[in-house]
């Protein structure tokens, strides 16, 4: 498993077995402008993405997605861990930013809907299956999964609905707008960044270049494959 999503994973089950156990709170997880900013509570600008719940059903079918489509999108991009954690750190940015106007407290769903998307775009002829139900080709899985939740807990996901929204704006950036523009990206990591990360200097193509491949070396590309674990 790569090193991003295997650290998350591992933060995510950590966060839950804690709560559990009742060594901590969730309410020293969530996010809220007022205790990062004015009780320096800085923290919780990441534990706020690594609790999804209690030990649940509903926690394992958050850490299936996460374990999933987190690795697949970390193995396929083609690039190195510093341009998945780039990523990682744009998304939760701008979640961190638009969180205060939906009132949401744990963003760990929201990241988790965002890097979906992306997977999802950048695969649109993977065909997949939904509870062994319902077949249908990777863009709609976003949609999908959206409808879902709605069903389920009867009422719209903000959370996922945030997390498209951002998996979008990074899905335009880095894959549409280049080659409309001399292939310039304005979402590639800078060279510090992959220094920092890596202890390496950034490759030449890697400044220059933003195309990331399309043909994903995803297992069962070519026959359906579960979208979701079976309730």
């Amino acid at each position: 498993m790569p090193v991003c999503t295997r650290w998350w994973m591992t933060a995510a089950l950590s966060a839950s077995v804690l709560v559990q156990c009742h060594i901590i709170s969730p309410f020293q997880l969530f996010y809220s402008v007022r205790t990062v900013f004015f009780k320096s509570q800085y923290w919780r600008l990441l534990t706020t993405f690594f609790y999804f719940g209690p030990l649940s059903l509903d926690l394992l079918y958050h850490i299936f997605f996460l374990q999933r489509y987190a690795r697949l999108l970390e193995e396929s991009s083609g690039r190195s861990t510093a341009h998945f954690a780039w990523l990682l750190t744009f998304a939760s940015s701008l979640l961190l930013c638009i969180a205060p106007m939906f009132s949401m407290a744990f963003l760990g769903s929201a990241l988790s809907s965002t890097l979906i998307y992306i997977w999802s775009r950048k695969n649109p002829d993977t065909m997949l299956s939904f509870l062994g139900l319902l077949v249908f080709k990777a863009p709609y899985l976003p949609w999908v999964l959206l409808a879902f939740s709605l069903i389920m807990h009867g009422t719209v996901p903000k959370d996922e609905m945030c997390g498209i929204v951002v998996g979008h704006i990074w899905y335009y950036f880095n894959d549409i707008y280049p080659p409309l523009h001399n292939n310039h990206s304005p979402l590639d990591p800078p060279a510090w960044w992959i220094r920092m990360i890596e202890g390496r200097p950034a490759p030449v193509e890697d400044i220059a270049e933003d195309e990331v491949p399309t043909d994903v070396d995803a297992p069962g590309e070519n026959d359906p494959v579960e979208a979701a674990p079976a309730h």
